[in-house]
Parts: C-alpha cells; structure tokens; sequence
C-alpha cells in the first residue's frame, strides 16, 4: 500500500511541476503574442504615413513645378516644336489597301 501511496505522490507531484510549467509557457508565450501584435500596429500605423506622404509627393503640380525648376522643363508650344518631314517619298510607308 506504501507502494502505490509513494507513487500517486510522485505522480501528482510531477503533474503541478508539469502544470506549472505549462502555465509559465503559456504566460511568455501570451507575452510574444503581445509584442508581436504591438509592433505590427506600429508598421501599419508607418505603411499608412508613408502611403499618405507618397501620395502628397506625386501630386501633379508638384511634379510639375519640380519639372520647370529643377528640370528647367517647359510646355510644349508650336514656337518651340520640331517637325519632322519625310524627303523622299519611297522612304514613306505605303498606305494600306481595305
């Protein structure tokens, strides 16, 4: 009887040591989950102002006004507009038949 006494006893000691255990793991792993769902607020919350200052940066008369002062581009007029013409006839393409 002594016996099996002595070995119930080890045996519901090494179940709390286990439960234990399990709940310490439960516990740093619930503290991970934690982290992990605050650092991904955080690079949402940086995706969503860096879209939102991308945006602000491509607006078109940004772009434009980059283009005339630092490109020193200009709009396209007829005084400033090249036109190409064809010297000889055999170079143009031959209109296509229906």
């Amino acid at each position: 009887m002594i016996r099996v006494n002595v070995l119930l006893l080890v045996a519901v000691v090494m179940s709390a040591l286990y439960l234990v255990h399990i709940q310490y793991e439960s516990r740093r792993l619930f503290v991970e989950l934690e982290k992990a769902a605050l650092q991904m607020r955080k690079l949402e919350m940086d995706s969503e102002s860096a879209l939102a200052e991308k945006r602000a940066q491509a607006t078109p008369m940004r772009v434009d006004k980059l283009a005339k002062e630092k490109l020193q581009m200009q709009p396209a007029t007829p005084a400033i507009t090249q036109y190409v013409a064809l010297r000889d006839s055999a170079a143009a393409p031959a209109p296509a038949k229906p």
